[in-house]
């Protein structure tokens, strides 16, 4: 996770006849740590890659362990460590950071809004997601499921509840690591839309015509229409 710390350990029997250590970021072909252990100078290489493992690399000199502190997205990745002595052997680590998790927020689908059924839309969202996955559950049912891996983008589940329902409901966004909750209050989420007026939808129809004389015309023609009938 994010801002957390990991550490690479380094077992390798041949270490104590070991001469020279290196560290490599392999996935950004960049050095980052050099052990010379017959001059005991240790080189950390802080500077690489504009700067992105500054202040956040520590290294056991004795063992040629590597931890990488306050760790971001950024630093996920191969890295390997070259064992030089008698002779050469190499190890390689894959690291994944996951983001830290948004909570998801539930509005309600207002495109779906209708005074005329029974039925309320709502959208469990979140923004800017990476490998995660988003779900509804019906107590501990799982309803429904959407996951997205590799891009950050906007992610939304819908359902569709009753207006009187008593059934408990939650959105959960989760990744390997860890998960967030949300609840759904359908009383307080799902309010009954209001129905336009006939008036109220040649007003919004006429707007469209950029005039408000125009649209003051077309108004009353629509109105005496109505009467008529």
């Amino acid at each position: 996770m994010e801002g957390h710390s990991v550490t690479l350990h380094n077992n390798d029997t041949q270490l104590k006849s070991a001469h020279l250590i290196r560290w490599t970021f392999v996935t950004r072909e960049s050095p980052i740590v050099r052990i010379n252990k017959e001059a005991n100078k240790v080189s950390i290489f802080v500077d690489v890659l504009d700067g992105m493992f500054r202040d956040r690399l520590q290294v056991d000199d004795q063992t040629g362990s590597l931890t990488i502190t306050n760790i971001t997205t950024q630093h996920s990745g191969l890295y390997q460590i070259t064992i030089s002595g008698k002779q050469q052997i190499s190890y390689t680590f894959n690291i994944t950071v996951y983001a830290r998790l948004p909570v998801p927020v539930i509005s309600r689908d207002t495109s779906q809004c209708s005074s005329s059924v029974s039925t309320c839309v709502v959208l469990c969202s979140v923004m800017n997601v990476t490998h995660v996955s988003l779900s509804w559950y019906k107590g501990k049912s799982l309803l429904s499921s959407i996951s997205v891996s590799d891009l950050n983008i906007r992610l939304s589940l819908p359902l569709e509840v009753e207006y009187q329902e008593t059934n408990t409901y939650r959105c959960v966004i989760n990744n390997p690591i860890t998960n967030h909750t949300q609840h759904l209050n359908i009383t307080q989420v799902c309010q009954k839309c209001s129905g336009l007026t006939f008036i109220h939808k040649v007003v919004m129809c006429c707007a469209a015509f950029g005039s408000l004389k125009i649209a003051t015309v077309l108004l009353i023609i629509c109105v005496c229409r109505k009467l008529r009938k």
